[in-house]
């Protein structure tokens, strides 16, 4: 059974950090892109980060560049969103995205940035 199960999303004060993890079981995920997305409320889902599949290329929405950093270990088969300096403007519903042959989705995780 293909799935990809994010984790460590919250609430966290304007400035703080957090880091999401997504895990993925029942493919072969070192073989595809892998993605984070966001979905604010009453807001168009909108793509954040990715990172290639062979040379680990990781590549930024400018909304997030220089303060977002995807990672991935394919030996766990989990890609990560290291997000620092949050804004309360990033507060959304994180999803991670496995895209090659086929496309898959997680269920999300809830980001929340208030003081």
């Amino acid at each position: 059974q293909v799935q990809l199960v994010e984790s460590g999303g919250g609430l966290v004060q304007p400035g703080g950090s957090l880091r999401l993890s997504c895990a993925a079981s029942g493919f072969t995920s070192s073989m595809y892109a892998l993605s984070w997305y966001r979905q604010a409320l009453g807001k168009e889902r909108e793509w954040v980060a990715r990172i290639t599949s062979a040379s680990g290329i990781a590549i930024y929405a400018d909304s997030v560049k220089g303060r977002f950093t995807i990672s991935r270990d394919n030996a766990k088969n989990t890609v990560y969103l290291q997000m620092n300096s949050l804004k309360p403007e990033d507060t959304a519903v994180y999803y991670c995205n496995a895209q090659g042959v086929k496309s898959y989705w997680g269920q999300g995780t809830q980001v929340t940035v208030s003081s």
